[in-house]
């Protein structure tokens, strides 16, 4: 009887095994599986015109693009505005509508009236725009971020660091998303020392966007605000802080602060060591995110907020200067996410 049972069992094993082996095996990651399964999914991004390679905004969601790709399994089309208006915005989406993209993601405010027009042209396609909620629309979500939570952090960091209770803040075009930043910054500064003293510069004002691609106005603000005492300057302004960081890096004693990408593990030279940290705007996270939430059959419009509490924002910490003040920021930060600290946008 028990030889009986012991042979039972072993077939029954032998049975499991064969089946086991026989199966195919798969990622556990559910988006994984549908992007391996029924739907072929393929992504559209037009960035603005700085395009890849601008180390700050474009490349952090090209980053985002970068990761969908290797860990969704989806086919991608990059494309970059060619010309700075909604003309040319406008035929960048509709390139993506004709390489069969969906979803389509725009990168930046200033693709808001292009896709206005080309999301009421294709209903059936779901567009995503990054910072901008202006658009309603059934088929338009936006991504929005808190960028005053974030530079709040690195307004900390600035104030902390300063010697001469003067900092610098740089904004490329006077618009309500970068008043954000700056009132963020100016905050966090002034939550460690209420004396000390926030410049502020714009480099433009709408309709002059060209704030966010001058890398000589840049160094021209940057250099205006050493002289007159700065020893830390934080900018967000795009292609133009590149030229921010060469003004610091020719002075003694400054330091720069980077923005939405770590912008020290890009640059080179002097100016890598001159860069404290950089305040991280998680746009990775948020192309990423909406690539998921489209492959989940999440594909309505709204708009999705990110924050601290979702990881929305952050800071650098690639520079080892930094680690002396990480303890003020984390401090900082705990405040906000508590609700102890409320950061105001404007």
């Amino acid at each position: 009887m028990r030889r009986r049972i012991t042979a039972a069992l072993l077939a029954a094993a032998v049975a499991t095994l064969s089946a086991c082996t026989a199966a195919p095996v798969h990622d556990k990651t559910d988006t994984k599986l549908i992007g391996l399964g029924r739907e072929a999914i393929h992504v559209g991004i037009a960035y603005d015109h700085a395009g890849r390679g601008d180390k700050s905004f474009n490349d952090a969601a090209g980053q985002g693009i970068d990761r969908a790709k290797k860990d969704l399994l989806v086919q991608a089309t990059e494309v970059t505005t060619k010309s700075e208006d909604d003309e040319g915005r406008s035929a960048a989406l509709r390139e993506l509508v004709q390489a069969g993209s969906n979803p389509i993601i725009a990168v930046g405010f200033l693709y808001a009236g292009a896709v206005k027009t080309v999301a009421a042209e294709h209903p059936d396609r779901l567009f995503a725009i990054i910072d901008d909620d202006s658009v309603q629309a059934k088929n338009v979500v936006s991504l929005i971020f808190a960028e005053e939570q974030g530079s709040f952090l690195v307004g900390v960091a600035a104030a902390l660091a300063s010697k001469s209770g003067r900092v610098g803040f740089i904004g490329g075009v006077d618009v309500p998303v970068i008043r954000k930043f700056w009132a963020g910054y100016e905050a966090g500064a002034k939550s460690v020392d209420s004396s000390i003293r926030v410049d502020s510069r714009f480099l433009t004002k709408p309709p002059d966007f060209s704030g966010f691609g001058s890398p000589d106005k840049g160094k021209a603000a940057a250099a205006a605000m050493i002289d007159d005492g700065a020893d830390v300057v934080y900018s967000a302004a795009g292609g133009s802080g590149q030229g921010s960081f060469e003004a610091v890096a020719a002075a003694q004693g400054v330091w720069a602060i980077g923005v939405d990408s770590d912008q020290y593990a890009s640059a080179e030279g002097k100016v890598k060591s001159r860069i404290l940290t950089s305040m991280l705007k998680r746009v990775d996270n948020g192309v990423f995110q909406e690539i998921q939430a489209f492959i989940k059959g999440d594909r309505s419009g709204g708009v999705r907020r990110y924050d601290l509490k979702v990881d929305g924002l952050g800071y650098a910490t690639s520079n080892p200067a930094i680690k002396k003040y990480v303890s003020g920021m984390e401090k900082a930060r705990f405040r906000i996410l508590s609700g102890a600290e409320k950061v105001p946008t404007s």
